[in-house]
This record gives C-alpha cells, structure tokens and sequence, in this order.
C-alpha cells in the first residue's frame, strides 16, 4: 500500500497526538507548515480553545531573509505573546512533520523567547 505525503503525515500525528495532550497548566504548542507560510498556536485541549495563534503571515513578524529565518522570528514572536498572556510552559506538537529545518527553527526561536518545553 503507497502512502502519499499527506496520508503518511496524517498517520504520524495521530500517533502523536495520542500521546500530548494540552491542559490549562501546560497548554499544546502545534505547528501547521505550508510551502511558503508557517503557523503555530497555543491551545488548551481542556477547553478545546486557542489561547493565540502566530503566523509568517502576521504583521509583527520580519518576512526577511530564508524559511527558516522567518520561522525563528514566528518562534520568538509566539514566545513574546505567549508570556504576556501568562502562558511559560508548554508541549510541543510537531503535528507529524519531522522535527528539523523550520519546524526546528520554530521551536528554537521559542525556546530563545522564553517558552519551556
């Protein structure tokens, strides 16, 4: 059986996703990459409520420079935004893509903010 990209994604994060799980405590960092955007939110699974939500796309974000270096500024700008809502402590959700170029650049500018996962 051939799985494409997106199947064999899909399969990854319900792995994932059976094992994190984000609470008001320790709320879940997810990650959504397209060709040319990324995006990352904070949500509590409790609730089933976004707590925030940062982009590429978002005007308090530099769009300068590769992917990768605008990821790392997406991380940095969630971390800023998610202290000032009282969120320090998270999980990250990879949501399926492997942990390396930007969805690493991510997580790094988070943790370079401030965030603790």
């Amino acid at each position: 059986m051939a799985f494409s990209k997106i199947k064999r994604r899909k399969r990854i994060k319900r792995g994932i996703r059976k094992k994190i799980f984000g609470s008001a405590e320790r709320p879940r960092l997810t990650v959504f990459r397209s060709n040319k955007e990324i995006y990352a939110q904070i949500v509590n699974d409790d609730e089933s409520k976004t707590i925030l939500s940062v982009s590429s796309r978002d005007k308090g974000v530099d769009e300068k420079g590769t992917k990768s270096e605008v990821a790392f500024a997406v991380g940095e700008r969630l971390a800023k935004v998610a202290l000032d809502k009282g969120v320090e402590k998270v999980t990250f959700d990879r949501n399926g893509y492997l942990f390396h170029g930007r969805v690493k650049a991510l997580a790094d500018g988070a943790r370079k903010g401030g965030l603790n996962f």
